[in-house]
């Protein structure tokens, strides 16, 4: 079912930024690349997904951080915006 597939992604999502988020250093080494390269960043995002069991699209990442409400999130998202 197409809607059990976007929920189990969308938990993915939810689950990699988790991930991300309890790892400062990784959470660090993203950001600074983002500013440099924003698209090797969300490869390196999604590979950690795969690396990780967590599978995920750019388009999957894209969607679940425009719903965070977070402020450096959102920081990240207008700097890095560009090449997403």
């Amino acid at each position: 079912c197409l809607i059990s597939y976007f929920f189990i992604m969308s938990s993915n999502a939810a689950e990699l930024y988790k991930l991300i988020e309890a790892n400062p250093e990784k959470k660090q080494d993203l950001f600074r690349q983002a500013l440099q390269d924003p698209k090797g960043a969300m490869k390196a995002i999604c590979a950690l997904g795969k690396e990780s069991n967590l599978p995920v699209t750019s388009e999957e990442v894209k969607e679940y951080l425009s719903t965070i409400q977070d402020l450096d999130t959102k920081q990240w998202l207008m700097k890095a915006r560009g090449g997403l």
